[in-house]
């Protein structure tokens, strides 16, 4: 155990970055921590309980839900409801936030956006699934906090973070300050440090698309699916293509192998499909954190202005170089469309 640093000691010793907080955000991340613990137990044990399947229900998304979303959705909430760091949860499962309204919450400085398992139409199939959330200040300063506390820009988060349970179990967190991965040690039951100032390769050869709807893209990711595709060993094409189906996993990899992600608009979803607050603007923070750059085609995506709860964006994150290529042949062959 020498050589251990844990998630909680290491939160701890960050504590001194953060002159507006007073340990709160420490135990804020402590709790998300336990609940992270407490899912990644139900879904290595999946297979063996009732846990699989549909739930037989929609989410505000009109997304069927699985067991294991409610499961997730529940402990999260449940965990930052006890914590008492937290006064607002805003989650993909939920129609509208959840106002942390306990004596211990009253106070509490802190916004919490999160989906709860990510991927979870892989849950079925043994694939890895995830967990991604993130954290901002509070704006308002007396009474009950209300959804403008929550429509914040990504620039404005204080941490983010995403767990991935897979073939072992990691978070990984940032508060503005770089990026950390610690793995779960089931024999001690303790996220250690196992990845210290993750950085992102500033180029890559693998990129990250369902490319079943490529008929349905714009053409400047036509374009630039073409060009990951053309043989030329000065820019180390042709690119591999990897395409997990897990936001998480997907975007894992590709900051530890260097990679971009691309999940754009469709006909079918002219906005994009994935949400702004609780999926895009946490994975851009880290993925900024890192070295990476994340972008909607045109802009950058912790610019982006939320008006509502469950806002869709596109999303084009990942390595820098490939990122700036994507976004040259967005601006070229595709015309912007904003809400």
């Amino acid at each position: 155990m020498s050589g251990i640093k844990t998630l909680g000691q290491f939160i701890i010793e960050k504590q001194a970055d953060f002159s507006y907080a007073k340990g709160e955000l420490s135990r804020l991340l402590r709790d998300i921590g336990i609940a992270a613990k407490i899912v990644n137990r139900e879904v290595n044990k999946a297979g063996l309980v009732d846990i699989l399947g549909d739930a037989g229900t929609v989410n505000i998304q009109g997304e069927g839900q699985k067991k294991l979303d409610i499961f997730a959705n529940t402990q999260f909430i449940s965990a930052l409801t006890s914590g008492g760091e937290c006064c607002i949860v805003a989650t993909e499962e939920e129609d509208d936030f959840v106002p942390i309204d306990s004596p211990v919450s009253k106070n509490a400085k802190y916004i919490v956006c999160i989906d709860p398992l990510d991927g979870s139409s892989n849950i079925d199939v043994n694939v890895a699934v995830g967990t991604i959330f993130s954290i901002y200040r509070r704006k308002s300063v007396e009474g009950m906090a209300t959804l403008d506390d929550v429509l914040q820009k990504g620039t404005e988060q204080v941490a983010a973070g995403y767990v991935i349970y897979g073939s072992s179990t990691m978070l990984v967190y940032t508060t503005g300050k770089g990026v950390n991965g610690f793995t779960l040690d089931p024999s001690i039951g303790e996220f250690c440090l196992s990845h210290p100032d993750m950085k992102m390769p500033s180029d890559g050869s693998i990129y990250s698309i369902n490319e079943g709807n490529y008929v349905h893209f714009p053409e400047g990711v036509k374009k630039y699916i073409k060009y990951a595709q053309v043989h030329d060993a000065a820019s180390n094409r042709p690119y591999t293509s990897r395409y997990i189906g897990s936001m998480v996993a997907d975007i894992h990899r590709n900051l530890i192998k260097g990679g971009i992600y691309i999940y754009p608009t469709t006909a079918s979803s002219p906005n994009g499909k994935l949400r702004l607050l609780y999926e895009c603007n946490p994975m851009a923070f880290i993925i900024e954190q890192a070295g990476g750059t994340a972008s909607d085609g045109f802009k950058r995506i912790l610019d982006i202005e939320p008006v509502e709860l469950h806002q869709r964006t596109s999303i084009f994150i990942g390595s820098e170089k490939m990122v700036r290529m994507a976004e040259e042949m967005m601006a070229k062959y595709t015309a912007p469309v904003y809400n």
